[in-house]
C-alpha cells in the first residue's frame, strides 16, 4: 500500500515515503516554512519500523513493529502508536492526521514552555479554526 496526496486529510502532504518503508508527512509547509516560524516547527507524521532507542545509528536497524509518531518539532513528540505491520501502520497514521486536522489532538499540552504565535496558528488552522 502507498500513499497518494489526494488520499491525505486536509492540510496534510506526503512529504517522503520509501518503497516498503518510512513515510513522512507534513501538516502545512505553505504556512510552518521558514520564513513566518522556526523550520523546525513544521507538525509531522513519522511511519517507521526503527528502532526506538536514542543513540546514533538505532533507527537504522529494523524491527518488526512499525511506530506512528506525531511531532511538533524534533523533540516534541505528540503521539505515539506502535503497529505490527506497514499496512495497519498507514492506516494509524491516516487517522491521527484526520484527528489533528480535526482539531482534536491537544497540541498545546506537549509544551512545558510555549510558543504562543505558533500554537496560535495551529489553533486557527486545526478544527473549525
Amino acid at each position: 500500500m502507498t500513499l497518494e496526496s489526494d488520499d491525505l486529510p486536509t492540510g496534510w502532504r506526503l512529504w517522503n515515503e520509501e518503497p516498503d518503508g518510512r513515510v513522512i508527512l507534513a501538516y502545512r509547509p505553505d504556512v510552518f516554512d521558514a520564513d513566518r516560524f522556526d523550520p523546525a516547527c513544521l507538525p509531522t507524521i513519522y511511519l517507521s519500523n526503527g528502532a526506538r532507542r536514542r543513540r546514533p545509528s538505532a533507527g537504522a536497524v529494523e524491527t518488526d513493529e512499525w511506530h506512528v509518531t506525531l511531532f511538533l518539532e524534533p523533540e516534541v513528540e505528540v503521539e505515539k502508536t506502535v503497529y505490527d505491520d506497514r499496512e495497519s501502520g498507514l492506516t494509524g497514521a491516516m487517522e491521527v492526521a484526520e484527528r489533528f486536522a480535526a482539531g482534536e489532538v491537544d497540541h498545546r499540552s506537549a509544551y512545558q514552555v510555549p510558543r504562543d504565535a505558533y500554537l496560535d496558528e495551529l489553533d486557527r488552522l486545526v478544527g473549525d479554526g
